[in-house]
């Protein structure tokens, strides 16, 4: 069925969605949030999601407020503000989320699977609705999470399988939807300061932390008296072993490298 397609997204996670889903069917723009001041610099930079519309020729839409024009359906991927009644009643509003509904709803999913050490997780398509990600279900799919898949392996992973359930939704004739289970309910609140902080005293979980934040926001711990982000890291016969690290003002390094310029 030919459906006018737009695409409401920001984070790199959206990026990706809205790389693979423009492969397979034509959009008609990109929703995104205005560009920001980031980085060290501070200085004014394009969401990820800006960068792939604009390198694909999808017309850009950057208001401070969820606007859209007329489309049948709106794919909603880590887009990153509340969209008002009024619009999801002009279109329908499907969200992709990098989890298995009705586990880990909220804003970090794919992080507080793996802190928690779930053996997989998986992507859900379902309709927008008020309720933070209770909509009712269209698709969904798992996928094992491997013992050293960090995050940035499991949203590639997501966002892959997203678009292959989204084919299959919009190309299909009727949609059909499920409601979500009302037992199993979790959610994966905002990564905090705190939760960036390793126990050194539990290597399993601090390992866990290191993979769920790599490699985009990093976990903390104090190693040889200095300050420092950890990148990767194993579990070595019930000890934590660092792997990468990135003292405080420096690059990033193994930790093998950082150790040996203490002598």
């Amino acid at each position: 069925m030919n459906r006018r397609i737009g695409v409401a997204a920001t984070a790199q996670f959206g990026a990706d969605v809205l790389e693979r889903l423009g492969a397979h069917h034509e959009l008609a723009f990109l929703l995104t949030r205005p560009d920001a001041r980031a980085g060290r610099g501070r200085q004014v930079t394009a969401p990820p999601a800006k960068v792939v519309a604009d390198r694909l020729g999808i017309p850009i839409m950057q208001p401070a407020r969820p606007e859209i024009e007329d489309v049948d359906v709106m794919i909603v991927a880590a887009y990153g503000l509340l969209i008002p009644d009024m619009l999801l009643e002009r279109a329908l509003w499907l969200n992709v989320h990098p989890s298995l509904l009705p586990r880990w709803r909220g804003a970090a999913p794919v992080e507080r699977a793996i802190m928690a050490g779930d053996p997989e997780t998986g992507v859900t398509i379902h309709r927008t609705v008020k309720e933070l990600d209770a909509g009712p279900i269209a698709a969904q799919a798992a996928f094992v999470v491997d013992d050293d898949s960090d995050a940035g392996a499991v949203f590639s992973r997501t966002a892959e399988l997203a678009v292959d359930l989204l084919d299959g939704v919009l190309d299909g004739e009727e949609l059909r939807f499920e409601p979500q289970p009302e037992e199993g309910v979790t959610y994966a609140d905002k990564i905090t300061a705190a939760d960036r902080q390793l126990d050194l005293g539990d290597p399993e979980q601090a390992a866990r932390v290191v993979r769920a934040l790599s490699p985009h926001i990093g976990a903390r711990a104090t190693l040889d008296g200095r300050d420092m982000i950890v990148w990767r890291a194993r579990v070595d016969e019930g000890r934590f072993v660092p792997l990468e690290v990135q003292p405080a003002g420096k690059r990033r390094m193994p930790y093998d490298e950082f150790r040996r310029g203490l002598r």
